[in-house]
């Protein structure tokens, strides 16, 4: 949606000329559960005049039936679309709105403030040049208020808008105000921001969001629209190390093979020496193609294909990169990770690490640390529950080319994957290539369950029908995906109990059909009888006792 502009009824070519040269801010709001997140952006629609008015009509109609504000239009309501978030007057996913002023064009996310639907806010933030971040003037810096200052911290926004809403719910009280802002100022000092901006508003009534309010008359900066519209936005985008990820490899015919995908940093040119990691094969930019023609040059976000002087093997997922400036390629590195899964994060567990255009399996070897979001301190831990964010070693089963999250974004971002259910469980941002003194480190018991989704065990089966009872019990198992496997050799003898300790340090269920009686005395031995359990009910009985773990 566009500003008002005499340009569109006398000559709609220039307008567009126009409005195509108009800078674009990307903007997120966020912060703790109902605090005005999605009025302040009807607001802003609202009072700069860039709503339609069946749009208008229908919001009116709309605010009637929910009730929320009183009889007054609910301005909420033109940015929650999904029917669940109109009912609950809470904002569920990312909601996206487009609208322009005389001198610049925004996108702005409006992103949901419950803990639970903190992956929605992250995938918001991970596009934008600034973040308006609104606390209600009654309770002040909440938790939420907190972590969504971090991940837009770790995501690398520069600026940042604290709008202290609700004023009008503590009579425009200026030490209210000023506390609060004290409050913020004292948690976000570790925080890497450039600038950071403080607005006292109102959003339900418009104070300060587009014109300044005459409540506040103690209150001498701008108004939010005018700093939306007058703040400086630097091109953060890395223009100097070149980085292209091919994200699809275009062979129509025998006479063309060209490398699709989208410029992630840097500027390619035709008759760049270049390298594909991560074979590190060699040769020149030949063409850079696209629709419209050949280009001289690219630069990021361009999607284009380009071709290459000499016949070299890349595939989807390649990196290619100036053969002078290569990003790191090695299959460990240091990441901050946003856990966003109910199941808890513990190391040695095995996720699908898709990056760039390349997916490839890996675990987290360690958790170093998880981050205090209040205090922003480090604490020793061994898992990471939903929400959390801790600094972490990624372990890859193959090597892939990445750079820094802060020198390349697009390059130094990754999400993990669970195997099974093939949703995305976490997001990481690179910090830097691990030291390799990690190779040497133990493999702990603790990995090894995480990653077998098991703690090992000895099931000792007695009874007449011993042995069919526990090739049942272990297809059962190998079917479910665990590991075990049977100790039946009667010349053992009682060298039983050393094979079976050493099954199960490696982390490997033994199902033992010898009669041992030095077995029975061992305290990671369970009994089981095949006459009075059914294999389906000693699985259960594993379940229960933690011994297997779900997913």
């Amino acid at each position: 949606m566009s500003h008002q502009s005499e340009l569109i009824s006398k000559d709609i070519e220039a307008y567009l000329a126009q409005h195509e040269q108009k800078d674009l801010l990307r903007l997120l709001t966020c912060g703790s559960v109902d605090d005005g997140k999605s009025t302040l952006i009807g607001r802003l629609l609202h009072d700069s005049k860039l709503i339609y008015e069946d749009q208008l009509a229908a919001v009116k109609a709309d605010s009637v039936k929910s009730g929320t504000t009183g009889g007054k239009i609910d301005l909420a309501l033109l940015v929650d679309g999904l029917q669940a978030e109109r009912e609950q007057g809470i904002t569920i996913d990312v909601a996206y709105r487009y609208f322009s002023t005389a001198n610049r064009k925004f996108i702005i996310a409006d992103t949901p403030g419950h803990e639970q639907y903190t992956r929605n806010m992250a995938t918001g933030a991970s596009t934008c040049d600034l973040a308006i971040i609104l606390i209600d003037a009654r309770y002040g810096v909440q938790i939420q208020t907190k972590r969504h200052s971090f991940i837009a911290s770790l995501l690398g926004i520069q600026h940042i808008v604290v709008a202290i809403n609700k004023m009008d719910l503590v009579n425009y009280s200026e030490s209210v105000f000023k506390s609060i802002k004290k409050d913020y100022l004292t948690f976000s000092q570790k925080l890497d921001h450039l600038g950071i901006h403080f607005i006292p508003l109102s959003a339900l009534e418009g104070d300060n969001v587009v014109k300044s309010s005459e409540q506040m008359p103690w209150y001498q900066g701008k108004p939010l629209m005018e700093i939306l519209t007058t703040i400086e936005i630097n091109d953060y985008r890395n223009f100097s190390n070149m980085r292209f990820p091919v994200q699809y490899v275009n062979r129509p015919n025998l006479d063309f093979r060209g490398y699709c995908g989208t410029v992630a940093s840097g500027i390619l040119k035709k008759g760049d020496e270049i390298m594909a990691l991560p074979s590190r094969k060699t040769s020149r930019i030949e063409a850079i193609v696209t629709q419209d023609g050949e280009l001289e040059e690219a630069f990021p976000p361009m999607s284009v294909t380009i071709t290459l002087e000499d016949e070299i093997d890349i595939s989807r997922g390649d990196m290619i990169a100036h053969s002078n400036d290569l990003p790191e390629v090695d299959n460990r590195f240091e990441a901050h990770i946003v856990w966003m899964a109910e199941q808890p994060l513990a190391a040695g567990k095995q996720f699908y690490i898709k990056h760039a255009t390349r997916t490839v399996t890996g675990s987290i070897s360690a958790l170093h640390h998880r981050i205090d979001i209040n205090t922003l301190e480090q604490h020793s831990v061994d898992q990471l529950n939903l929400n959390e964010i801790g600094l972490c070693e990624v372990a890859l089963n193959a090597p892939i080319a990445f750079d820094s999250y802060r020198l390349s974004q697009r390059t130094g971002a990754f999400i993990i994957i669970d195997r099974l259910t093939h949703g995305t469980v976490g997001a990481g941002m690179i910090v830097s290539s691990t030291i390799r003194d990690t190779e040497k480190r133990q493999v702990t018991p603790d990995e090894r369950a995480a990653r077998f989704g098991q703690k090992p065990a000895t099931l000792l089966i007695s009874g007449d029908n011993q042995q069919q009872f526990a090739q049942t019990l272990e297809r059962k198992l190998f079917d479910t995906g665990h590991i075990c496997t049977m100790l039946n050799d009667p010349e053992l003898g009682k060298e039983a109990h050393k094979t079976a300790r050493l099954i199960n340090q490696a982390g490997i269920i033994c199902l033992c059909t010898l009669d041992s009686s030095i077995l029975e005395a061992d305290s990671n031995v369970i009994k089981i009888s095949s006459e009075s359990m059914k294999a389906d009910e000693v699985i259960a009985m594993l379940k229960e006792q933690k011994i297997l773990q779900e997913g």
